[in-house]
């Protein structure tokens, strides 16, 4: 088995309030639902001794998540433990201008668990990245969140990136889509 690191997305407190967003108030309840599953995978990984990364997009002054402002800050649920790297950025791409490629190096990461927010942007981008730079990806099915998207609702867009990158592959890696309870009994 390679040895696996978890690796969480901008689990912000202002993540799923786009601005003109609708059914704010459910992608909240619903993101308070990923935020406990994303907990459970962070127990279990802790007490397997499993790598914990975490990712949080600085958004630029004046917007919902600039960097400082509560909207910025990582879900109080699922806080970093000490010694648990936050790896700040400014771009789709976790790996893109961040230490993220580093610190998996320095924990000789081979399998990301991935999870977090949001799903057609941040989580595909670092999950399709992930793969072509060599990792194997393990993407929690329902461990990610996002917000409306004009006429596609966020079960769908959540869904529709479950489908697509289930099988997604570069050279010998792969991305496989589960449900946490299947990676929890592993």
């Amino acid at each position: 088995m390679n040895k696996q690191a978890v690796v969480v997305i901008d689990v912000q407190n202002a993540i799923v309030d786009l601005p003109g967003a609708t059914r704010t108030l459910e992608a909240r309840a619903a993101l308070d639902l990923v935020v406990a599953k994303i907990a459970r995978l962070l127990e279990w990984a802790r007490q397997r001794n499993t790598p914990v990364l975490f990712v949080q997009h600085d958004g630029g002054p004046g917007n919902r998540l600039a960097r400082g402002t509560p909207g910025w800050e990582i879900r109080r649920e699922i806080a970093p433990a000490a010694g648990e790297p936050v790896i700040e950025k400014n771009a789709c791409d976790s790996f893109f201008e961040t230490s993220l490629g580093r610190e998996l190096e320095a924990r000789q990461a081979k399998e990301l668990i991935v999870a977090g927010c949001m799903t057609q942007w941040c989580v595909d981008t670092t999950v399709r990245r992930s793969v072509t730079l060599g990792y194997d990806v393990l993407l929690v099915a329902d461990g990610h969140m996002t917000a409306d998207l004009g006429a596609l609702k966020f079960e769908q867009i959540i869904a529709h990136h479950n489908l697509v990158l289930d099988g997604f592959e570069a050279d010998s890696h792969t991305v496989r889509v589960l449900p946490l309870d299947k990676i929890l009994n592993e």
